[in-house]
């Protein structure tokens, strides 16, 4: 995961934060700037605009899709290494910043007209393709039985980050890396159980 080293990236993190804790890419500046711990005046030197603060928030996320691509593309690993390594990438990443689906789903409203909300959703296809696809070579069972647990497989990684109560449940371990990674091989396993 890519560390932050200045203040623009402070503010492009909790920017991104605060769109996933509020479900909404709509964020004041002053809001965000009190996250960041930041004057108003430090976003306004940072970015010109909302606007453009959006769209490095955008680039900032293309940054970690890009570190889970890099795994997936990997030849050196098997089909359960990428498996296991992408969604421990993921699930942080989702930990840390709830603000995924949130910049997803803008990206998509923003496709046609905006090229790097297009690389988001398009990089994001490309995970998803080379996942089913890491799946597929470790489940050559009928098409209904492979459907069956890629649902499983996604949801598994998906809901764990996104459910907003998993503070309040038994769900905290997945923060801890050695935690996840053995509940990650957990699924896996029963995944190709018979």
């Amino acid at each position: 995961m890519r560390e932050l080293k200045n203040i623009e990236e402070r503010i492009l993190d909790r920017a991104l934060y605060l769109m996933g804790k509020n479900k909404s890419c709509n964020i004041a500046i002053r809001t965000i700037a009190k996250e960041a711990d930041v004057n108003v005046s430090a976003i306004n030197y940072y970015f010109r605009s909302k606007d453009e603060m959006l769209n490095l928030v955008k680039e900032f996320y293309i940054q970690n899709i890009l570190t889970v691509l890099s795994i997936l593309r990997d030849e050196a690993c098997s089909p359960k290494e990428k498996l296991l390594l992408a969604a421990n990438e993921i699930m942080e990443y989702s930990l840390r910043f709830p603000g995924n689906r949130v910049i997803y789903t803008h990206s998509l409203e923003c496709s046609d007209d905006d090229k790097t909300s297009r690389r988001v959703i398009d990089l994001s296809e490309e995970i998803g393709s080379l996942l089913k696809a890491c799946l597929r070579k470790l489940i050559p069972e009928d098409d209904d039985n492979f459907r069956f647990k890629h649902l499983i497989f996604t949801s598994s990684i998906n809901y764990p980050t996104e459910y907003e109560g998993i503070t309040e449940t038994d769900g905290l371990f997945l923060t801890d890396r050695e935690a996840r990674i053995e509940y990650l091989n957990l699924l896996i396993d029963s995944l190709f159980s018979d």
